[in-house]
């Protein structure tokens, strides 16, 4: 039986800075034993444990597709000594992945309804998971109307500028992308928070509908009762969670809302669960 404190040990083959702050970056690790990438078999919504020998470990979302082999990606935000220390390693060097963790999104419920699909900031990263695996061509067809609400402070705080322009570009999939204000003339995409474009931008909730929203608390906050008023039930809203977690399997207590441990039993969440559970997350 695999040790779930052990990872898997992997090289950075890539580092892209993603926003004009340098505090975000995308890591693409590769595995040094072909068969620990085969080990390694997650699903998107996903965490893993990013970790540095002598250093430390750090939950973060799984940004990289199933669909996408060979390698595994993780954006990272500059924010502790673990991530500093990321920041600050090089292509060639050799960390630790430890996962999959957690649950995913419920994909086989997903198929053939409609998705909203809204995030905020730097969490974007498991919903740039899910995005990339509902395009891919084996599973397009799969669901029906796709519409994408993300928004970031300015443009140069937005992640994966490119395949959102790319994603833009398509007409299987209504991008709505946003900033809270900028003053950029060439800006051709949306102004204003997140919760506001949802209620210009997002279809009514009905029962072939459901939304995925993962953000900052304070995006979730006030996009919650945007959803409300457009008819989404509250077993049509997923939300994924961060809550202080830290072993990632349930053994710490770090991360439990009443009963409940967000690193095993969720992160993901329906609102109809959320709302069973205290008002610690």
């Amino acid at each position: 039986m695999q040790n779930p404190y052990l990872p898997y040990p992997v090289r950075i083959d890539q580092i892209i800075t993603e926003t004009e702050d340098n505090s975000l970056k995308t890591f693409k690790f590769v595995f040094i034993r072909p068969e620990d990438e085969a080990r390694f078999a997650y699903r998107s919504g996903q965490f893993a444990e990013l970790s540095v020998a002598g250093v430390g470990e750090i939950p973060i979302g799984i940004a990289s597709s199933p669909t996408e082999k060979g390698f595994v990606k993780f954006t990272v935000f500059k924010t502790g000594k673990v991530t500093a220390h990321l920041h600050a390693m090089k292509k060639g060097d050799i960390m630790g992945i430890r996962g999959p963790l957690g649950n995913s999104f419920p994909w086989a419920l997903l198929e053939g309804k409609n998705l909203v699909i809204i995030g905020g900031g730097f969490a974007f990263t498991t919903l740039r998971s899910s995005i990339v695996t509902i395009l891919a061509p084996e599973n397009r067809s799969k669901f029906k109307d796709i519409h994408v609400i993300y928004g970031a402070r300015s443009p140069g705080m937005l992640l994966y500028k490119d395949e959102l322009k790319a994603w833009a570009q398509r007409d299987d999939i209504h991008m709505h992308i946003t900033v809270d204000a900028t003053d950029d003339p060439n800006w051709s995409f949306n102004t204003g928070f997140v919760p506001t474009i949802t209620e210009k931008k997002a279809p009514s909730g009905d029962d072939e509908t459901y939304a995925i929203v993962c953000g900052p608390p304070i995006m979730i906050k006030f996009t919650q009762p945007v959803l409300e008023k457009l008819g989404y039930s509250h077993d049509h809203i997923l939300m994924s969670l961060e809550n202080r977690m830290k072993c990632g399997i349930g053994i710490c207590g770090r991360c439990n809302i009443g009963k409940v441990f967000v690193c095993k039993d969720g992160p993901v969440f329906t609102l109809a669960q959320l709302n069973k559970m205290p008002k610690e997350y």
